[in-house]
């Protein structure tokens, strides 16, 4: 069982949608037994509902999804996972710092499954979510590759 957490600033936007893509991804293979997908957020607002934005762009590319609200990455998350996945650069920087560093190597930025050592775009300051669709599809079909 490969277990996955997707993490950003405020766990409403890009790592939900990192979520419930790679969820999706793993249900199309026939694989919903060998993983355990969640997402959590360094900073959040801990109760906050998914965002318009990503729950529409999720509609529009027919990735089913469920209600949820933001929750925290805990120090124990990093136990409990084979992978921490951050969306950028700083909530890689936060995960280590939260999770007391990365002696095991399991903290990745995302984008680096797929070759690229850049952030997921962030539709917080933007409104562009079929951008951030796009960058966590291509990362999430990235580390599935990787991992089957």
């Amino acid at each position: 069982m490969t277990k996955i957490i997707f993490v950003c600033f405020g766990n409403i936007c890009r790592s939900p949608m990192a979520e419930f893509v790679m969820k999706h991804l793993v249900a199309r293979a026939g694989l919903e037994r060998d993983f355990v997908i969640e997402s959590a957020g360094c900073h959040p607002s801990v109760g906050t509902p998914l965002s318009g934005g990503t729950a529409g762009e999720l509609r529009r590319h027919n990735v089913p999804f469920t209600r949820r609200t933001s929750k925290l990455l805990l120090a124990s998350d990093y136990k409990r996972f084979d992978y921490l996945i951050g969306m950028d650069k700083s909530n890689v920087r936060d995960m280590k710092d939260i999770c007391g560093g990365d002696p095991d190597g399991k903290i990745h930025l995302l984008m680096e499954f797929a070759g690229e050592r850049r952030d997921v775009a962030d539709p917080w300051y933007t409104d562009d979510y079929a951008t951030t669709y796009d960058d966590c599809l291509i990362g999430c079909e990235a580390l599935l590759e990787r991992l089957r």
